[in-house]
């Protein structure tokens, strides 16, 4: 059984390693997908981003996070 918690961007449900449900995460533009992604010194900076525009209801289709 795989471990899961709520979606931030439906509450629908999602795994625990992820950001977003797999229909949310492929709702979000592909360049926001490819930030989200990457592993690097800024990346927790990226998720804040993500968090922040969807606590502030911000369509999927249009968030962008930094480079």
């Amino acid at each position: 059984m795989t471990d899961t918690v709520k979606c931030p961007g439906c509450l629908g449900r999602r795994r625990r390693a992820d950001y977003l449900c797999n229909t949310c995460w492929r709702t979000l533009p592909a360049s926001t997908r490819g930030r989200l992604a990457r592993h690097d010194a800024r990346a927790f900076q990226r998720l804040r981003e993500l968090h922040s525009a969807l606590a502030a209801r911000t369509p999927l289709a249009i968030i962008r996070v930094s480079p």
